[in-house]
């Protein structure tokens, strides 16, 4: 089984004005709103891809009722903790022509029920996959991340880490099976002239299995774990939002391999699947993945 955590989830509403004045009243011309958190999304996109998996984490309050029923109504099976206070986050993003976003900090697990979450990883089996996916919220110590895999570790299962800095070092003695860094990310690690293949190398010498780093509309470079190296330039397409697009990447990759058991078209449909999203209003579907995918594979 796949497991995807999301520390912090949230339900994103989106309001589209024609334009916005500081210090008024402003009146929305369109609305949508979606479940997320980066861990949710990597669940969402496995769910399209038809890969069984199960979103851990915690919710908190109606915002966290609402959200845990709305996964369940897209066939997103979850196994939340439910916080004894707060409210699950709502993050406000407001198009008119520039994007503003107002992100909750939402309900913070106390010790007891961070060590309720820790306890569903020691039932993993070797066969499971745990992705941790997305930074934590303040009042969570850097170590969050390290500290759940040195549970999950025990079990020998196959992780997957999303996130940058000091939470993303921490878990490298852990050996992920995957990490994404960004370019951003990558240069913020060591150093802004680092290249992404010697960063990457880097980072495998420090733990990790297979690296893949994005390159935004550049496309992305992945140096797996056998010593070989990739580059995918994206797809054409017209970009029309950016949230969720490394996470459907990871979805991809993981979803790739599970079914081929091979790097380079697990890399390709990680490409595909980021492409879709990027170029979809919310998270890419199952059709417009595989539509990406084709156009990768004529390049």
């Amino acid at each position: 089984m796949i497991y995807t955590i999301t520390i912090s989830p949230a339900i994103d509403y989106v309001m589209h004005l024609s334009s916005m004045e500081s210090g008024a009243t402003n009146r929305s011309s369109q609305e949508e709103y979606y479940f997320g958190g980066k861990g949710i999304n990597v669940s969402t996109i496995l769910n399209q891809l038809g890969i069984e998996n199960v979103a851990l984490g915690f919710v908190a309050g109606f915002t966290g009722k609402a959200l845990e029923e709305g996964l369940h109504e897209q066939g997103i099976k979850t196994d939340f903790i439910h916080l004894s206070k707060g409210i699950t986050r709502i993050n406000v993003k407001i198009k008119s022509g520039i994007e503003t976003e107002i992100n909750g900090q939402g309900a913070i697990p106390d010790e007891s029920e961070f060590d309720l979450l820790a306890d569903k990883l020691k039932t993993l089996s070797p066969n499971d996959k745990l992705i941790l996916s997305g930074n934590v919220p303040k009042g969570l110590p850097d170590d969050t991340y390290d500290r759940l895999l040195t549970v999950a570790s025990s079990s020998n299962i196959n992780s997957i880490v999303d996130t940058s800095g000091k939470l993303l070092l921490s878990t490298l003695k852990h050996h992920p099976f995957l990490i994404k860094p960004n370019l951003d990310e990558l240069k913020a690690l060591m150093g802004e002239s680092i290249e992404p293949l010697s960063g990457a190398r880097k980072l495998q010498s420090l733990g990790a299995r297979n690296v893949i780093v994005s390159l935004g509309s550049k496309g992305a470079v992945l140096l797996s774990e056998d010593g070989k190296d990739y580059f995918c330039e994206p797809p054409e397409g017209n970009v029309l939002n950016t949230v969720g697009s490394g996470d459907s990447m990871v979805a991809g990759f993981v979803a790739g391999y599970e079914m081929t058991d091979d790097y380079g078209y697990a890399f390709h449909l990680a490409s595909a699947a980021g492409a879709a999203t990027a170029f979809s209003p919310g998270l890419a579907t199952r059709d417009r993945i595989f539509e990406c995918l084709k156009a990768i594979d004529k390049k």
